[in-house]
């Protein structure tokens, strides 16, 4: 279903989940490269920017946490910009839902609003809302590291691992997604992409400026993670190897005891046998033994 926002001479389409209808309304309304069309029915695996003479086709990748597992999706926005309309297709970032929702409650507002009422000024505003709820995402998964940097310490193991792995994922599909999106900005600010109004270089630079300071919030977090991941395995490993030593010292001391037990309890004759006092004689030399053993280690600073 097309539902449409008239605001002045500006029209803004949107297409939440385009029917075969909704595909064909754009095929005879408009002249749209087929390519793209057919883009709006399937995923594009990477975020682009066709350039035409009369319009402009973008796919943006932005984030959002499934609430059930905790990892980050990619939510894709497709965006037909022209110069007096601006079309958003599919399934999108739910910031450009709601902002088509209070924007059809009040289009007045936006006419009156400082940048205009272009469809530059629309995309902007589009762009400007997704980046905001980007920010306070990432913002989010700063918090969840420093969480995992106070646990390192303190939880179990397991939980550990699971939190820096589910992290270290995110981190991924983060960088995987901004990685290729950071030059598609770079064409706004560069002038590749001129748009139709003027004097709008100053806002697409504050888009570029604000996807780079997430971006390298993202490297910074990315590398913090890798960090706490290392000094999480070494702690493993110093961990590992105390116990490994104690085990050690433990079977140690316990190999010449096992001796002494098993020879004296031999079916056979042997010295002191028929002495009242030999089992307390037997157990003194494991004693003793065991004495000797523990001063041997210490002086060794093996303990």
């Amino acid at each position: 279903m097309v539902d449409t926002i008239n605001i002045g001479k500006l029209k803004w389409h949107h297409i939440t989940n385009p029917t075969i209808e909704d595909l064909d309304f754009l095929r005879d309304n408009f002249r749209f490269h087929p390519l793209d069309i057919e883009d709006c029915s399937s995923f594009v695996q990477r975020p682009k920017i066709d350039i035409y003479d009369d319009y402009f086709f973008l796919v943006l990748h932005f984030p959002i946490i499934d609430k059930r597992t905790s990892l980050v999706k990619t939510e894709e926005t497709k965006i037909f910009w022209g110069q007096d309309f601006l079309i958003t297709v599919g399934n999108s970032h739910y910031v450009v839902q709601d902002l088509f929702s209070l924007t059809k409650i009040a289009p007045e507002e936006f006419e009156e609003d400082e940048i205009g009422s272009t469809s530059d000024a629309l995309l902007y505003k589009v762009l400007y809302r997704m980046m905001k709820e980007t920010f306070l995402l990432v913002e989010r998964l700063g918090s969840e590291l420093d969480i995992i940097s106070r646990d390192l310490f303190e939880s179990k193991s397991e939980k550990i691992i699971e939190k820096i792995s589910r992290y270290r994922k995110n981190m991924i599909q983060l960088n995987t997604m901004f990685k290729p999106q950071l030059r598609l900005f770079h064409k706004f600010e560069s002038g590749e992409v001129k748009g139709f109004a003027d004097d709008m270089e100053e806002y697409w630079g504050n888009i570029l400026d604000f996807y780079q300071k997430m971006f390298d919030m993202i490297d910074d977090y990315g590398e913090l993670v890798a960090g706490l991941s290392n000094t999480f395995d070494s702690l493993m490993a110093n961990r590992t190897n105390e116990i490994m030593r104690i085990l050690t010292i433990i079977s140690t001391i316990v190999l010449p005891l096992t001796f002494y037990t098993g020879l004296f309890g031999m079916n056979v004759h042997l010295p002191f046998q028929s002495n009242s006092f030999a089992f307390w004689m037997i157990i003194g030399l494991c004693v003793v033994t065991s004495l000797l053993m523990l001063l041997f280690f210490n002086k060794k600073r093996w303990m």
